[in-house]
């Protein structure tokens, strides 16, 4: 009888909260339970055991890792260096167009999920006050006024929620060809041919 190794009986954390998460997206919270998650997987239930206590040990997992890749993550992003306010959006934009840096699914999953969750919905409140005040710093940093810095980056971020809400569909090379005009927007600034060229040298060759 062929003896399998006891990790590839069990699988890794990363599989189930990557199934955790893909079902949250696809189906919602009241989704995400146990046995669908072993069936989605191919293991058995006692294989979770290996890796959560019980099922509000994997939820807890799964919104801190969604705490530190959409917020720590974007915030990272944010601090990269930018010569100008144009430059620093662009930096920003990077994060909604790989979801490698910001998973917008997930987020949009956590936001209908805290609707129904008190305290989900409090480290929802603090993820958008830590980017607002990120995002508010870029702006400051290039000389706008407190208000105006504010109103942008509410603009900007309710712009993105929408936008991920409303399932817009719309191919890669045409919305990489408007951001350069919302960029505009959100700055009140035209970017550079520069500006435009290394932002668009990062995705197209994606």
């Amino acid at each position: 009888m062929t003896q399998h190794p006891p990790s590839r009986l069990r699988g890794s954390e990363t599989l189930w909260l990557d199934a955790a998460s893909d079902l949250l997206c696809e189906a919602g919270i009241d989704a995400v339970k146990i046995m669908p998650l072993a069936k989605r997987v191919g293991l058995s239930r006692p294989s979770f055991y290996w890796h959560f206590k019980d099922r509000e040990a994997l939820l807890d997992a799964m919104v801190q890792r969604w705490e530190a890749k959409n917020t720590d993550g974007l915030i990272t992003r944010i601090d990269a260096y930018a010569e100008n306010i144009c430059e620093a959006i662009f930096n920003l934009f990077d994060c909604w167009l790989n979801d490698n840096l910001f998973d917008s699914r997930l987020d949009l999953a956590i936001r209908n999920w805290a609707r129904t969750d008190t305290s989900l919905q409090q480290r929802l409140d603090q993820a958008d006050a830590q980017r607002r005040i990120a995002i508010e710093g870029i702006f400051t940093h290039f000389g706008y006024s407190e208000t105006e810095a504010e109103v942008r980056t509410r603009a900007l971020l309710f712009a993105q929620t929408g936008h991920s809400s409303m399932e817009f569909q719309e191919s890669r090379f045409k919305r990489l060809a408007r951001i350069p005009d919302y960029v505009e927007v959100f700055t009140g600034q035209r970017p550079s041919e520069g500006d435009v060229g290394r932002f668009m040298s990062r995705h197209l060759a994606e």
